[in-house]
């Protein structure tokens, strides 16, 4: 069983990454350097097989990098573990996506934690992606796609990818949660208190599994999507560019826009988060993580 979430960490790597000034967007390349060193450098203390920059070029020559950190467990088995540091434009990007980045971190603590007690089954990778937001978004410039790419081109055995996005704003009020379909509102809670694991349609199954063993160690309430009427929806993360080659991939996510007012807005900052259920929503994460064997 995992340790507790540290909601103090949580909370220290989100305002490091929303406090960094200018924003990390594509365009202010320095800023997403400094975010990229924290990454590397607060996964470089948890005894890695494996830790690098996956540095990669774009538009003529433009220098990017993902962070990658490998844990080898007793199957060749890669479960995948990401969320992209950028943001879109100028504002601080605090559910979207610095929640994420947390909370990728704060699963690699305990899964470190975890690890010096039993040796993993699975070999899992942690992944800091750039580049995930407009004008890259949806092009094979993401650093998400170029990570997926590797994968394909090493032939490296991946048994699920896990995007974290958006999941540190949550809303007990009435009718928080909105929906774009009809259909959806009749299946979901309209109070915004839950999180989603989505993705593609073609991946039902797979939503509905993991969702139901993420759902066995937190409380949150955990549901999984994977409709064609959200195909637009379901796929607006890092998790596309590896379900696109046939790897079993979702994204764990608070519904973004559906729910968060701030989103791609400059109030989209640390005190709209709520991190009781950022740290429960890991727990629920990682605990899968330790438990599965198969």
């Amino acid at each position: 069983m995992a340790n507790k979430p540290d909601t103090q960490r949580l909370y220290n790597d989100v305002e490091f990454l929303t406090s960094l000034q200018p924003a990390r967007s594509y365009q202010n390349k320095q800023s997403l350097e400094k975010a990229s060193r924290h990454i590397f450098e607060e996964l470089h203390q948890l005894a890695f097989d494996k830790i690098e920059y996956q540095e990669f070029t774009v538009r003529g020559g433009e220098k990017y990098r993902n962070v990658s950190a490998l844990y080898k467990g007793r199957s060749e088995e890669r479960i995948i573990i990401g969320a992209h540091y950028d943001v879109c434009g100028e504002q601080p990007g605090a559910d979207d996506n610095a929640s994420a980045v947390a909370g990728m971190l704060e699963t690699a603590r305990l899964i470190h934690q975890h690890r010096q007690k039993e040796e993993l089954y699975y070999t899992l990778e942690f992944v800091g992606y750039c580049l995930e937001e407009p004008p890259f978004f949806g092009t094979e410039e993401m650093g998400s796609a170029v990570h997926a790419r590797q994968m394909l081109n090493e032939k490296v055995p991946v048994k699920y990818m896990i995007a974290y996005e958006m999941i540190g704003y949550f809303s007990d009020a009435p009718n928080s949660q909105n929906f774009p379909d009809p259909a959806l509102k009749s299946m979901f809670p309209s109070t915004g208190n839950f999180i989603v694991i989505a993705g593609h349609s073609s991946q039902k199954e797979v939503a509905a599994t993991l969702a139901a063993r993420i759902q066995e160690h937190c409380t949150i309430p955990v549901f999984p999507v994977a409709f064609p009427v959200t195909d637009g929806l379901a796929n607006l993360s890092d998790h596309r560019n590896y379900s696109k080659h046939g790897y079993n991939a979702v994204m764990v996510n608070n519904t973004s826009f559906l729910r968060n007012p701030h989103y791609h807005m400059t109030t989209d900052t640390i005190d709209t988060l709520d991190f009781d259920k950022m740290g429960d929503v890991v727990k629920g994460v990682t605990g899968m993580l330790i438990a599965m064997k198969e």
